[in-house]
């Protein structure tokens, strides 16, 4: 066993392992915070904190998590030439508050139409989505410059202060009797930045000074690479938005839908301790020239993520309508057969996230954007197509995640052999687009 675990490890990125802790941990707060919600709130507040709960972890992630995976890989690019990431981070901040500004202007201009469609008219959901976004936006940009410097365990700190906070402010608002949906929604405004702040020091203490760097290097890809995100948590998180459209009157469905998907989602959140990790790994094989390492990477997180799949697929698939009975208190509304699609569209998703940073160190996120598109059209597709709207929304996340991974892997075979295991020519074979060697990377 302990053999066969260190092989595990040995298989993983560097800095998974330091990272895994506090991803469980801020997973573990998602099942809490929803469950303890779910058993505090009627069903039109839980409806509204759903609602909420999937705007922030699709648009939110849509908006800000790019910013994390342009400074890991700059960050990580320039660790390796020996480029301190100061400038970097003064540059992001920037940056990333300039963002924040527009999308907090937006959210005030458009508080009223917002709250009317979406919350019931409540403005103060409002409020508690735009700190939300707040909170994102400054843990995304600091997690982003600790993965890039390769200070996994202040980032995994981080997610294990987050997570932690929103343990217990959940279990703190049930207890206090505060069955409100603004109560539970300003969790997730007040945790992400208290872990932020908790971590700055170290941040502080690891970025060094380096060569300046230029607007168009540090934003070149990021109007790209927000739009893919934003595709692909379209793709992701689609279900409990389009029932909220198609059937808004289904308060008791979309509830339930939203635990189904946490549920089914599960090895998404083991597999968010691989992503930093795996971006700088893939990025800092790429600037060192070292294609077989890159294709190794490649293939050895592959396995892990069909791993993950089947572990957490399996009993997703056998025990899912129970447990979120159990679990969140949702209506018996769903089957086995839901939770089998819920499950194959998380794994093909985890496929299409994996190739798509591939993707992104390559420097192609207009190929990666193309193929989120497709998948997204074809999620489209499906959604407005005839039947009932559980099956729809359900197949139409498994069908949308498995047409990007298609996609991706067809991009990275004709344009990429050299990237892709197995592929005509293999690593480093003829028809593999060249790799710059240290020294070469243009800034």
């Amino acid at each position: 066993m302990k053999s066969l675990l260190s092989r595990l490890t040995a298989a993983l990125p560097p800095g998974t392992v330091a990272v895994a802790g506090g991803t469980v941990v801020l997973g573990a707060a998602s099942y809490v915070h929803l469950g303890v919600a779910g058993h505090s709130l009627s069903t039109e507040d839980m409806a509204n904190v759903s609602v909420l709960w999937t705007i922030v972890m699709s648009v939110g992630i849509g908006v800000f998590f790019p910013v994390e995976q342009e400074l890991t890989r700059i960050v990580a690019a320039r660790a390796v030439l020996g480029r301190g990431a100061a400038p970097v981070l003064r540059r992001a901040t920037v940056m990333t508050s300039a963002m924040l500004g527009a999308t907090l202007l937006v959210l005030g201009l458009a508080a009223g139409p917002i709250a009317d469609l979406l919350f019931r008219g409540d403005r103060g959901l409002v409020a508690a989505l735009a700190g939300a976004f707040t909170g994102m936006a400054v843990c995304y940009l600091t997690r982003g410059v600790l993965a890039g410097l390769g200070r996994f365990g202040a980032y995994g700190l981080q997610l294990a202060l987050d997570g932690g906070l929103r343990i217990v402010l959940a279990f703190g608002c049930a207890l206090a009797g505060l069955d409100s949906a603004l109560a539970f929604s300003l969790v997730l405004a007040v945790a992400p930045v208290a872990a932020m702040l908790a971590t700055l020091p170290a941040l502080l203490r690891a970025v060094g000074p380096g060569e300046g760097i230029s607007w168009r290097e540090l934003t070149g890809g990021l109007g790209l690479l927000i739009c893919s995100t934003l595709l692909s948590q379209v793709v992701v998180n689609a279900a409990v938005m389009s029932t909220k459209l198609l059937a808004p009157a289904e308060s008791a469905l979309i509830a339930a839908l939203l635990s189904a998907l946490v549920l089914a989602r599960v090895p998404l959140f083991v597999f968010g301790s691989l992503q930093a990790s795996l971006l700088g790994g893939l990025t800092a094989a790429y600037t060192a020239g070292d294609r077989a390492a890159f294709s190794a990477m490649l293939r050895r997180i592959g396995v892990v993520v069909g791993l993950l799949g089947l572990l957490g697929g399996v009993p997703a698939t056998a025990l899912g309508p129970w447990l979120i009975d159990v679990l969140f208190g949702a209506e018996p509304v769903l089957g086995s057969l839901d939770f089998l699609l819920l499950s194959v569209g998380t794994v093909a998703y985890m496929f299409a996230m994996v190739l798509g940073q591939a993707l992104m160190v390559f420097k192609r996120h207009n190929l990666q954007l193309m193929c989120w598109a497709v998948g997204t059209a074809v999620l489209a597709g499906v959604t407005f197509a005839p039947g009932g709207v559980a099956l729809r929304v359900i197949l139409a996340y498994a069908l949308g995640s498995l047409a990007t991974v298609l996609g991706m892997l067809a991009v990275l075979r004709l344009r990429f052999p050299g990237a892709t295991p197995g592929a005509t020519g293999g690593p480093g074979g003829q028809g593999a687009e060249s790799v710059p060697v240290a020294g070469a990377v243009r800034e």
